[in-house]
């Protein structure tokens, strides 16, 4: 055997150190490679570590089914401020804001947590989230102006959070809504609304601005996500595209009970959507009715959660329950994704939607608490 390899060594015209220099590079590259093969799972979850820690944390905090329930059976608003001042999200802020303010300051800066301590690869998808609350008051100061609020009384209106609250500040004593959105130049959203200001002027309804920033903000998310080039990115892309058919579709069902055509809301619809493509949402907006609509859904995945309520539908003709069935449909479908990946993105959306979840659950049941005798079943009909 050694004779043999002899041989082969003198017939490539190595010397017998030079071949053993090369048996070895052979051995190191191979290592190298199994090492890599071996390592590259734990790189891939490294990132995910700390922020997954911390989110679990804080989802340690948040409120199950038996504390919501106790909140629902309460007398008023004064208890439920009083549960809440024992929890640690919410006791900083009551002291100086309303309750539902200080629902929406701890659901801002949960916002701005997530989107600081994420890991730069799915950064971008959160930080556009964090412009939720950026566009929340813009919407508010332009209603407030619109309805001919006061200075002080627009303040109120302000949700302390977000990264342009203090020029949103002053823009409070300005007189009309054509002055706010002077008033935002240098903003990423002041073309936005200069696009469609002129329909304002002509309507008077502050209503195509209010659309044409949630058009903004959903045409960005969508497109913060769309190179999912690894796993984690993928079910980032699937979470946030379930956001942007949703808001389609939601669109759509309003239209078709106001009688709306498709000309008329198509500059409001993100066109470029996730499972429901241009070409789909105007087949779905040229449907008779709203029965049509869910008809011409079928083979996707949002027919069975609107077929099953449109019974319902019928019998009331309220178009808030497809909406109600399409946010429960969000709900599930995120904690779905969170246990695709719990080494990975899972839990960091895992908690964002049951952060969400938690704060729409206790605005619903703030609302109820300050209408006298309002039905406790009805407020466990509200709740997502």
């Amino acid at each position: 055997m050694a004779d043999e390899i002899a041989t082969i060594i003198s017939s490539l015209g190595l010397s017998n150190e030079a071949f053993l220099a090369i048996v070895l590079l052979a051995f190191v590259v191979i290592g190298a490679i199994i090492v890599i093969v071996a390592t590259r799972p734990i790189l891939d979850v490294y990132p995910y570590l700390h922020p997954n820690a911390r989110v679990r944390a804080r989802k340690g905090r948040l409120f199950d089914d038996k504390q919501i329930s106790e909140l629902v059976e309460a007398n008023n608003v004064e208890e439920i401020t009083n549960y809440l001042r024992g929890s640690p999200d919410y006791a900083e802020y009551l002291d100086n804001y309303t309750l539902e303010k200080a629902l929406d300051i701890q659901l801002g800066e949960t916002y701005d947590l997530v989107s600081r301590m994420a890991p730069k690869e799915i950064q971008s998808s959160f930080k556009v989230m964090a412009k939720k609350s950026d566009i929340a008051n813009i919407k508010s100061l332009m209603t407030a102006k619109e309805a001919g609020l006061s200075q002080e009384a627009t303040e109120e209106l302000l949700v302390p959070t977000g990264s342009l609250y203090e020029d949103l500040q002053r823009l409070t004593d300005v007189d009309t809504v054509t002055d706010v959105v002077a008033g935002l130049d240098g903003t990423e959203y002041a073309p936005i609304l200069e696009e469609v200001l002129p329909e304002y002027e002509k309507t008077g309804m502050v209503l195509p601005l209010e659309s044409a920033l949630d058009k903004y903000y959903l045409d960005k998310l969508l497109a913060s996500s769309e190179t999912p080039s690894d796993e984690n990115k993928q079910i980032l892309y699937s979470y946030v595209g379930n956001q942007v058919d949703v808001a389609n579709i939601k669109l759509i069902l309003r239209a078709k009970v106001d009688g709306l055509d498709y000309d008329a809301i198509s500059p409001y619809m993100i066109d470029s959507g996730y499972q429901l493509r241009e070409w789909k949402l105007k087949d779905l907006m040229e449907a008779e009715d709203v029965t049509g609509v869910i008809s011409s859904l079928e083979g996707t995945k949002y027919s069975e959660v609107l077929t099953d309520v449109l019974p319902e539908y019928n019998e009331t003709g309220s178009v808030a329950l497809f909406e109600q069935a399409l946010d429960k449909f969000l709900v599930d479908s995120a904690k779905s994704y969170s246990m695709k990946k719990p080494l990975g993105i899972g839990p960091i959306i895992g908690f964002l939607s049951q952060k969400e979840v938690e704060v729409k659950n206790l605005k619903v049941i703030a609302r109820a608490k300050r209408e006298e005798d309002f039905p406790i079943s009805k407020i466990r009909e509200m709740l997502v």
